[in-house]
């Protein structure tokens, strides 16, 4: 019989495969989205950032919901509509359509990500968030390369209409896996008396952007996701076009690179415990940048070896500034806390992404990546600049 931690990480790690790879699976096939629809690869990107952008704006009002309601049932209602609206997707006669039910299924699916992490933490405790935030996170990449490698490689047989249905298909059965495993969290057990009401709500919002700590997460959510996501989005354009001149089931095979990515966040906790969380979350964002470096020349295997270093990086970067926030969040803002992180890391995959595929556009590739290294290197300050102000005011608190 599953013990109730066990029950929790299966839970989570389902409803995390279901939205990822239901949020990021038009990634893939954003090539042949802009050859049916004659975009340019910014025009095609909005299939993704009117998502990330709609589930951006929706994650705090949804976290205040987690608040008054609880958080299972916001969970639950969150994978099972995401995933009935991955099956309708595919049935829109065209393009500004197709955004708009993409723009509706970023909020369904922000009921995930924005109440996720206090869930966890309610549940567990404390003491075991951080390796449960990486858990969680491990999951989420899986479900981001399943749902990116199965609409890449079905594309050509099925068309992208098939290739969308195929990971609906399996994003409604990890949401059913959630449904039948997800017990409610320790909060969410109390009595009706005890839930929050929305003054409290408004008061754990304060509180959520009192501390420099927490203000230097969500800057790294903001700037951080925005260069991954700038450099997945135009990844399918470069591979594809010239001189590369991959096919589009080949060129998918990037995102095998989420594989390091589910291992990287499982274990950066460890890189925190030994050389410190700033000095861990510092070095992480610095190899995300060199693995942005490295792709560079037209050479495949230096391409495929950057978005290797940059994924792995990436993902154990999101891990420890996650894991930093919740604990970090004061008991009363727990839900505001994550999400306020969780609005920043997907205003970052909205806005970077679509200013990502701009650039793209219109100065190529080694200009997108003279951008994404800016954005990391102001990230590398906000953690160094933010992390010494809490020290300095710790220092003065114990010495007053």
């Amino acid at each position: 019989m599953l013990t109730s931690a066990r029950r929790v990480k299966i839970a989570v790690a389902a409803a995390g495969f279901t939205s990822f790879a239901l949020l990021y699976a038009p990634q893939a096939v954003l090539p042949q989205l802009a050859a049916q629809y004659h975009l340019d690869p910014g025009g095609a990107a909005l299939a993704v950032s009117v998502a990330t952008g709609a589930l951006a704006i929706s994650v705090l009002p949804v976290a205040a919901l987690s608040e008054v309601v609880g958080r299972r049932p916001v969970i639950i209602a969150s994978v099972a509509v995401s995933s009935v609206l991955g099956l309708l997707l595919p049935l829109m006669p065209n393009y500004p359509l197709l955004l708009v039910l993409r723009a509706v299924q970023g909020v369904a699916i922000a009921g995930f990500p924005g109440v996720a992490t206090a869930y966890l933490v309610e549940r567990l405790g404390k003491a075991g968030v951080a390796a449960a935030v990486g858990a969680m996170i491990a999951g989420n990449t899986i479900g981001g390369m399943t749902g990116r490698l199965a609409t890449g490689f079905t594309a050509g047989p099925l068309g992208w209409h098939g290739a969308l249905y195929v990971v609906a298909g399996l994003s409604l059965i990890c949401a059913v896996v959630t449904v039948v495993t997800l017990p409610p969290s320790e909060r969410s057990a109390r009595s009706t008396g005890e839930q929050q009401g929305l003054r409290d709500v408004g008061t754990g919002l304060l509180l959520a952007v009192r501390r420099p700590v927490l203000l230097v997460q969500y800057a790294v959510a903001l700037l951080a996701m925005g260069s991954f996501v700038a450099l997945y989005n135009a990844a399918g354009f470069r591979l594809t076009g010239s001189p590369l001149n991959l096919s589009p089931a080949i060129a998918s095979l990037v995102f095998l690179s989420y594989a390091l990515g589910s291992v990287s966040s499982a274990t950066a906790n460890r890189l925190s415990a030994r050389f410190g969380r700033r000095q861990a979350l510092t070095g992480v964002l610095v190899l995300t940048a060199a693995g942005g470096l490295l792709t560079l020349p037209d050479s495949l295997p230096l391409i495929v070896l950057g978005f290797l270093v940059l994924t792995a990086a990436f993902f154990a970067a999101h891990s420890i500034a996650n894991s930093w926030a919740a604990a970090e969040a004061p008991e009363n803002a727990r839900g505001q806390v994550g999400g306020l992180y969780t609005l920043m890391y997907y205003l970052g995959s909205s806005v970077g992404g679509g200013l990502g595929s701009v650039v793209y556009s219109h100065a190529g590739w080694d200009w997108l990546i003279v951008a994404v290294v800016v954005w990391l290197g102001l990230a590398v300050a906000a953690v160094q600049v933010g992390t010494r102000v809490r020290q300095r005011v710790l220092v003065g608190v114990r010495a007053g």
